[in-house]
């Protein structure tokens, strides 16, 4: 039996997650890597086919004492298949969304500063793992004068969904908490995309990310304050995008357990 080489870089490997210093067996990779590249692969697979289960994350919510529960929204892809071939129909409402949406906003208050929208996205498992999570931390994060809008959550939905929620709310800003596609060490990464006057057509150029948001990577109450600074620079400036950078001076990796971020 041949006995499986050391690579030179494998002291890095305790620094990152990704793919290096693999080692090698003749001129193959050593059966291990093989088999942990094919589990990867099937959790990235698995994580995109996964369904959200809306009722278990509304329990979460209420749990966090949320005012009240989310608007439950579908967009125009009427299931996972046509989702994933036409990106496009997940960027709108289908019709009865827009009817449930119309509901939801005609109370009568003052138009939102901020709509906070949660989509399952092409991760459901990152929704599902830290979603409720990540949505307690923007809460606390947010300065407690901000109007929220109604919390709305989108099956089968596309970052630019949030445009048309936003739109029809009257939203001065939206931010789109959606699952990220998964990679071969994260399928439960997590999104934020801040866009502020959202409106149907918006490029990405008009938003600002927040990316990889999960344990392993940037935690969520960094992954929070680092919105609430973005927002607050959004409304100072009036934009988002390209015209908006991030001199929050938060780290982008996870903090120690129990560490709290400083802003810069």
């Amino acid at each position: 039996m041949t006995t499986p080489s050391r690579d030179l870089w494998a002291h890095l490997r305790q620094h990152t997650p990704a793919r290096i210093a693999l080692g090698r067996t003749g001129v193959s990779l050593p059966t291990r890597e093989v088999l942990d590249f094919a589990l990867a692969h099937a959790q990235a697979r698995d994580a995109i086919h996964l369904p959200l289960d809306t009722e278990a994350l509304c329990a979460e919510l209420a749990q966090q004492g949320w005012p009240s529960p989310p608007v439950l929204l579908q967009s125009q892809a009427r299931d996972r298949h046509e989702y994933l071939l036409r990106p496009d129909l997940g960027r709108r409402l289908d019709a009865d969304s827009v009817q449930r949406l119309g509901a939801a906003g005609d109370t009568g208050a003052p138009a939102p500063d901020l709509v906070l929208v949660v989509g399952d996205g092409l991760s459901a498992l990152g929704i599902q793992l830290h979603g409720a999570a990540l949505l307690g931390a923007i809460r606390r994060a947010l300065h407690p004068g901000i109007r929220l809008g109604p919390l709305v959550v989108v099956r089968q939905a596309r970052v630019a969904v949030a445009d048309e929620v936003g739109e029809r709310l009257g939203a001065a800003a939206v931010a789109m908490v959606v699952g990220e596609r998964p990679g071969l060490s994260s399928p439960d990464s997590v999104g934020i995309y801040l866009t502020h006057a959202p409106r149907v057509g918006c490029s990405d150029a008009q938003r600002n990310c927040i990316s990889n948001v999960r344990p392993a990577g940037q935690d969520v109450e960094t992954a929070a304050r680092r919105l609430a600074w973005l927002f607050e620079e959004s409304r100072r400036l009036g934009l988002t995008g390209v015209g908006l950078k991030d001199h929050s001076g938060l780290p982008l990796a996870g903090l120690p357990a129990g560490a709290r971020p400083e802003l810069g």
